[in-house]
């Protein structure tokens, strides 16, 4: 599976960082998240499906 973010959709409410900080990061200067590792390891991919369920924005989605 692979990780997507539409960053301009993002709201930097941080909710997938905390979801999965392997995955996720956020930007100093503004906030807006970013993916660390776009195919996570399958061990990720819960926590990821959980960044997608509370992302504010839907900003996340995963692809198969």
């Amino acid at each position: 599976m692979r990780v997507e973010l539409d960053e301009p959709k993002c709201v930097a409410s941080g909710q997938c960082v905390m979801a999965a900080p392997e995955v996720f990061d956020q930007r100093e200067e503004d906030g807006v998240a970013f993916v660390l590792e776009e195919r996570p390891p399958a061990d990720s991919l819960e926590e990821v499906r959980e960044a997608v369920a509370i992302c504010p924005a839907a900003a996340i989605r995963l692809v198969e």
